[in-house]
């Protein structure tokens, strides 16, 4: 009987309040806003001559015309910037210096293919054999940590070159994943 009464008690006390809020709203909800994406008093530009124009499609059974087409007028074309900082003496060097440092990287981020991950040696010389047999230019890495062996094929510095390997691989394991790893950039000894 108390919960009753309660609630009829906070009704009347939110009433005023409802009625507050109602009468500072705005009169007229069906107002457009103020269009806010345009300057006032910017000129519009005439775009007209850049859109494309269409040939409307005949009706079933007409002979098609050719419609004329329009040809957007471009505007003159602009002379190209000249330079006017070329490679000096410094900058060269500078050049030079980065191309020897880079001789000497021998490793990068990209990824691997995983062909095996297990725990039977005769089982990834196997599929080692069928991968060079078939891919004699592969590079193939084989890692033990005891007790798994592990059987990585190729080095690849994107991957959508891996995964063309991973689709190369999957004949013989379709069970193989890519996995991103450090990879030998120069495989020329």
């Amino acid at each position: 009987m108390m919960l009753p009464l309660r609630n009829a008690v906070l009704l009347l006390l939110s009433l005023p309040l409802l009625a507050a809020c109602a009468a500072t709203a705005p009169a007229t909800r069906a107002q457009t806003p103020a269009d806010t994406t345009r300057k006032a008093g910017a000129a519009t530009e005439d775009l007209s001559r850049y859109r494309p124009v269409f040939a409307l499609l005949p009706a079933a059974g007409a002979v098609p015309t050719p419609a004329p087409a329009a040809k957007p007028t471009a505007p003159p074309a602009k002379a190209a910037p000249t330079p006017t900082n070329q490679v000096n003496a410094q900058v060269e060097q500078r050049l030079r210096d980065q191309a020897f440092t880079n001789q000497n990287v021998k490793y990068a981020s990209g990824y691997r293919v995983r062909a095996y991950l297990g725990l039977e040696r005769e089982q990834v010389m196997s599929i080692r054999r069928q991968i060079i047999a078939r891919y004699p230019d592969e590079t193939d890495y084989i890692t033990f940590k005891q007790p798994v062996y592990r059987l990585y094929v190729g080095d690849y510095l994107t991957r959508l070159d891996a995964a063309r390997g991973l689709e190369k691989v999957r004949q013989f394991v379709p069970r193989a994943e890519l996995e991103p790893m450090q990879v030998l950039l120069n495989k020329t000894p």
